[in-house]
């Protein structure tokens, strides 16, 4: 896909990864970007930042786990300002504990965010982009879409979902010529990775690192886009050696599975 000239909305764009990946696709030539997060005043200093390429940025301050405002915020805005040719979906929460220490509530919100929150968007934007007959959807999983990591369960679990997901509308969306990816960072250096504890040996990325994969990825059309040879290497040895991975992660777990605090981010 060719993004130059181009509308694109972004879910989670007032921070973190899903701000570096609007200002990377602001930085390669789209036309409009449609910023979606809760937060009004940190969209705003996004789309400020946006402006100064001459890129025209519109904030939706929504909440994706409330339908009914999901789909008034996207109905107006196709009315607004024209159809949608790339979504990406990269809201997300996380919430670090050991499993037996979790908290329903905490869960339950994942699962609506990350899951729910996704789906509902995913479902009132694709279903344009099929009358449309063309779009570009990424949703943004996790190298924990792909190795699951202990105290991070239910997030895991999300990661994992997502991917499943994506594989199932890309191959339901493409008569409709709709490509539909899946980007897949490992842990990256945003403000909410700096409240978790670690785990041992992993060297964050940056998020410019991450939007620029998304871009190349988004251009070469690939299904799947992986980022980092962390995230490569650990995907070889989970299908060649499993084992071994396992016992790698049990050593690199954090020490200390408390609950730690919740944030609203993407920290892959």
């Amino acid at each position: 896909m060719n993004i130059q000239g181009k509308t694109a909305l972004v879910t989670g764009a007032s921070r973190g990864i899903g701000r570096a990946i609007a200002l990377e696709l602001a930085q390669q030539g789209v036309k409009r970007l449609l910023l979606v997060a809760r937060n009004r005043q940190r969209l705003a200093e996004v789309a400020t930042e946006i402006k100064a390429f001459g890129v025209e940025a519109v904030t939706l301050a929504v909440d994706l786990t409330q339908p009914i405002e999901v789909n008034i915020a996207i109905a107006r805005a196709w009315r607004a300002h024209g159809s949608i040719d790339l979504l990406v979906n990269c809201a997300g929460v996380a919430h670090q504990t050991s499993f037996l220490q979790s908290k329903m509530p905490n869960v339950e919100e994942e699962l609506a965010l990350n899951l729910m929150g996704m789906y509902t968007i995913t479902r009132l934007v694709a279903r344009r982009m099929a009358n449309r007959g063309e779009g570009t959807i990424v949703n943004v999983s996790s190298l924990m879409g792909k190795v699951a990591a202990p105290t991070m369960a239910t997030y895991s679990a999300t990661k994992f979902a997502i991917l499943g997901f994506t594989k199932a509308l890309r191959t339901e969306l493409a008569p409709h010529n709709i490509q539909v990816l899946a980007l897949l960072p490992s842990l990256t250096d945003t403000d909410m990775v700096r409240e978790l504890n670690l785990f041992r040996w992993v060297v964050p990325m940056t998020p410019d690192r991450v939007a620029k994969a998304l871009v190349l990825g988004v251009r070469k059309q690939s299904p799947e886009i992986l980022v980092g040879w962390q995230s490569h290497l650990a995907v070889w040895c989970d299908r060649i050696l499993p084992w071994l991975l396992q016992k790698v992660l049990r050593m690199a777990a954090p020490k200390d599975n408390q609950a730690l605090r919740l944030r609203r981010a993407s920290p892959r």
